[in-house]
């Protein structure tokens, strides 16, 4: 069995408010490094994606690859690999825990990568640590930099607080 790479984070927001971002898979493309692209194919019952193609680039290992979401309960959210150019394996989930009555997040990453191509094992956990953490630095900016349509300014939160110094 493939060994996996895990890390966590805390996110100063309740997991709700987290789980909206991860599940918001058009805007990775805003505060992911690695995600290009991203277009949900398929929807469950309740609406959310089911399926996902996503045009990855994190350096060593550059992807188009489509992914299959479970959905269990309000706080977690596992994924696994449908097809692939460059992928044998992705598998992964995001798990969250409510922290300080809630008004808090842990998240815990958890990636398991195997690439159709020769490479060393210490190079794939390299490659799944800075995914994860990549991922999770970037999760918590866009969490903690406020509301989640950032449309109206840049991701960074700058044009929110621009415009909150003009009222």
């Amino acid at each position: 069995m493939a060994e996996h790479t895990s890390s966590s984070i805390t996110i100063e927001a309740a997991p709700a408010e987290v789980m909206g971002v991860i599940a918001d898979f058009d805007r990775y493309p805003e505060w992911t490094g690695e995600v290009k692209e991203a277009e949900v194919l398929d929807k469950d019952d309740r609406g959310r994606a089911a399926q996902v193609r996503l045009l990855l680039d994190a350096g060593a290992i550059k992807d188009d690859h489509t992914l299959a979401y479970t959905w269990t309960g309000e706080n977690e959210v596992s994924w696994s690999l449908v097809k692939s150019q460059m992928l044998r394996a992705l598998d992964g989930s995001y798990r969250l825990a409510a922290l300080s009555g809630g008004a808090r997040t842990e998240v815990t990453y958890q990636l398991t990568v195997d690439v159709k191509i020769p490479m060393l094992g210490m190079i794939k956990r390299k490659a799944e640590k800075v995914i994860i953490d990549r991922a999770l630095a970037g999760l918590k900016k866009r969490v903690e930099s406020g509301p989640a349509d950032h449309t109206a300014g840049p991701a960074d939160g700058a044009g929110a607080a621009d415009e909150a110094k003009k009222l």
